[in-house]
C-alpha cells in the first residue's frame, strides 16, 4: 500500500506541474540542438489518479458482496 500511496504521490505532482504550466516541454543542450519532452496526456495521467484512489481504497476496506436469490416460488 506504501507504494501505492507513493505512485499517488507522485501522479498528483505531475498533474499539478501539467496544470499549472511548470511542466518540462523543451530545452536546448550545450551543443544548441533541442530535445523536445512531450507532456504527459491530461486525461490518461487523471484516469491514473482515479485509479490509485480506488486501488487504495479498496485496499484499505473489506470487499463485501451481497448477493439476492428470487425464484417464482413454484
Amino acid at each position: 500500500m506504501a507504494t501505492l500511496a507513493q505512485r499517488l504521490t507522485e501522479a498528483e505532482t505531475a498533474w499539478h506541474d501539467l496544470m499549472t504550466g511548470q511542466a518540462l516541454v523543451a530545452v536546448y543542450d550545450s551543443n544548441g540542438e533541442r530535445v523536445e519532452f512531450r507532456p504527459a496526456n491530461r486525461d490518461a495521467l487523471r484516469l491514473y489518479i482515479l485509479d490509485l484512489k480506488s486501488q487504495i481504497a479498496g485496499a484499505q476496506k473489506p470487499a463485501r458482496m451481497i448477493r439476492f436469490n428470487t425464484s417464482k416460488g413454484l
